[in-house]
């Protein structure tokens, strides 16, 4: 599937945060979206949420919708990496998962039923919205990717488009599911910290 990032929905936010090197960074971000509309294969907006950044563009995120018409809308609280000299960014700026979820909300509510809220990894602070004319079918989500038939699908050589290779979402990755989005199959492990306090 094709991403495109879509770090902040205004020019003035998305200069703040990319610090782009070339002077014409939005129109050349414009012209990314207006290509993903063209492709047929799953075509994704990737959000990155820094709280107190870009928070608070949900208007102006929606806008960007009707540019690329993504198959999916993936949406996720930055990750702190650390302090930088040529960073003002802290541990402040990392939204809760919480945020995400309400963020999320938000936008879908705005598309008047074009988008919902399909999937979460609230490990990964992560949600999905998706496209409901070709990912919902009788009440089901089909947000997963059926990589058998995608590959006889190449094999052919015949056009297709996102449709003809998706796969039903589990119902553990569906939004709200009591997993959060995480495989019952398989083990997950806490890490134990122990924080020595240094004596002097």
């Amino acid at each position: 599937q094709l991403y495109v990032s879509v770090d902040a929905a205004t020019k003035e936010s998305l200069k703040a945060i990319d610090r782009p090197l070339f002077g014409d960074f939005w129109e050349r971000f414009i012209d990314s979206l207006k290509a993903l509309h063209e492709k047929q294969q799953r075509t994704v907006y990737r959000l990155t949420l820094v709280k107190g950044w870009n928070t608070e563009e949900v208007d102006a995120y929606f806008k960007l919708f009707s540019v690329g018409r993504p198959d999916f809308i993936e949406i996720k609280g930055v990750t702190y990496c650390g302090s930088s000299a040529t960073s003002k960014m802290t541990m402040e700026n990392v939204p809760w998962h919480s945020d995400v979820k309400q963020f999320s909300e938000a936008l879908a509510l705005k598309s008047k039923g074009e988008y919902e809220v399909a999937c979460e990894h609230a490990h990964s602070c992560c949600v999905l919205l998706a496209r409901t004319d070709k990912f919902k079918v009788n009440g089901q989500w089909f947000t997963w990717i059926d990589y058998d038939k995608f590959h006889d699908l190449v094999a052919a050589g015949k056009p297709f488009d996102s449709k003809d290779y998706m796969a039903a979402t589990p119902s553990w990755a569906v939004y709200g599911a009591e997993e959060g989005g995480f495989d019952p199959d398989q083990s997950r492990y806490r890490k134990e910290r122990h924080h020595h306090k240094l004596s002097r």
